[in-house]
């Protein structure tokens, strides 16, 4: 007689050593794990989204005071008429560049790490981009001619200046969310098919059926979608570099001290990656946590995420030294200024909060204790996105504070509306984010089972 031996189970924050899930996870078991998470929710979910809805209507409330009243309930001064609203928009545009990052050029390079985690990163940046795309709008003033923004045939034939960089964010930023969502989608296939076959109610069962676009797992199929996924991948890598360049040009193109500067393409897109992968690894760490997945996000998975945060937190904070040394030695002695009044001047305590979560804390990473240390790593992350919030705001809006004309310079204070609207922006993401890990699989099922290891051999007792 025989019978099957198994590994003994190792403990939840010690496993995934390797590329390799445990041998205990079997494609039975995987299935199982990651459809749990569509289940009724409980009492836990159902506190954190009616939380979320109520700084979302809150959010409204504000959005709606500013509508009937004008901009006038914004803090905006001349000349800081760019704010926090650009700040959000600039943030959340960084923020959604880690998907595309994680699920697009990870996989050509072929790193087999982020199986485990690219499918949150993917919605990720899609929720990221669909709320930046709102504060231009809410930017407007008047948010009924967002259409102005496009060029379009119209009979006074008024077209944008396609000489500015704002018009170019609107094709960039369009751009990013075609192909992310595209590419969100087509990875979707598969697992929405086995949500499909498993669903034990009618409207998941829709749900997989309408994601799944007729999949029956066929080999035709799979030779149709690895060939659509590669190709798409393909597609979407350069958008990472181009989509947030093109956002920096929005400053860099002027030649207010402070933006006029040619680092800021790779300085905005090593930005943007460091912020987003720390969302990244909190939105990770939460779910792993609430839904006992241990086993399948392990802490291996965790600490190459933060290896990546490490790395661009010294891209980043290597660029805050180029800035400063090229406006200290340089010819401009508005820059030199600018610089010096940054760090010592009214908006002192931005910038330190800026540099303290961006460059020193990070600093922690280098501990391999700290990286596999889930309580102080979600931490660290919550820093480093206050941090990158900061980044934006203070070259945003110390710029236009101290131009070059004296007789301008203002300080700006962030109005309660700006600030609830900000605070909505949070709310609009995460109420997207938790309607997704509800309702379709936030892990890629087809692709973590090319991870799970060899079947275990028969042995006689």
């Amino acid at each position: 007689m025989s019978e099957i031996t198994y590994e003994p189970e190792a403990d939840p924050e010690d496993v995934g050593v390797t590329e390799h899930l445990p041998a205990t996870v079997t494609q039975k078991s995987l299935n199982t794990d990651i459809l749990r998470m569509l289940e009724p929710p409980g009492k836990i979910w159902w506190s954190v989204f009616l939380f979320d809805l109520c700084i979302l209507a809150v959010a409204g409330i504000a959005l709606r005071n500013q509508i009937v009243l004008g901009l006038g309930v914004a803090g905006y001064t001349r000349p800081v008429m760019w704010a926090a609203y650009i700040t959000n928009f600039v943030f959340w545009v960084g923020i959604a560049h880690c998907g595309t990052l994680v699920s697009a050029i990870l996989f050509l390079f072929r790193s087999h790490f982020r199986r485990a985690v690219y499918r949150v990163a993917e919605a990720m940046t899609v929720f990221g981009v669909m709320t930046a795309g709102l504060f231009p709008i809410v930017h407007l003033g008047r948010p009924w001619f967002p259409y102005w923004l496009f060029p379009y045939p119209n009979q006074r034939q008024l077209w944008p200046n396609f000489r500015s960089p704002l018009v170019w964010d609107v094709f960039a930023v369009t751009t990013y969310l075609t192909v992310s969502s595209i590419f969100f989608i087509v990875g979707l296939i598969p697992d929405a098919a086995v949500q499909r076959d498993a669903a034990k109610n009618r409207f998941h069962r829709l749900l997989g059926t309408l994601f799944s676009f007729g999949w029956r797992g066929a080999n035709y199929q799979w030779k149709h979608y690895y060939g659509a996924y590669i190709y798409f991948a393909a597609l979407a890598t350069p958008l990472v570099l181009s989509v947030h360049s093109v956002v920096s040009w929005d400053f860099a193109m002027s030649q207010v001290p402070g933006w006029h500067s040619t680092i800021f393409a790779p300085y905005f897109v090593a930005g943007a990656i460091f912020s987003g992968v720390a969302l990244v690894i909190n939105l990770l760490i939460g779910i792993r946590k609430a839904y006992k997945l241990q086993h399948i996000v392990t802490v291996d998975h965790i600490e190459k995420l933060s290896k990546l945060v490490l790395l661009t937190s010294t891209i980043v904070g290597y660029s805050y030294l180029v800035e400063f040394f090229c406006a200290w030695y340089g010819p401009s002695k508005f820059e030199r200024d600018l610089v010096w009044w940054r760090f010592f001047g009214h908006y002192w305590w931005a910038s330190w909060i800026m540099f303290t979560c961006n460059v020193i804390i990070p600093l922690l990473l280098w501990s391999k204790k700290v990286r596999r240390n889930m309580t102080v790593l979600f931490v660290i992350m919550l820093f480093v996105n206050v941090g990158m919030w900061f980044e934006r705001f203070v070259i945003i809006v110390t710029s236009l504070a101290r131009s070059f004309n004296p007789a301008t310079w203002v300080y700006y204070k962030m109005s309660w509306t700006e600030g609830a609207i900000t605070a909505g922006a949070f709310a609009w993401f995460f109420m997207y984010f938790l309607l997704f890990i509800r309702l379709l699989p936030a892990f890629s099922i087809a692709e973590i089972k090319e991870t799970l290891a060899p079947p275990m051999r028969k042995k006689p007792s």
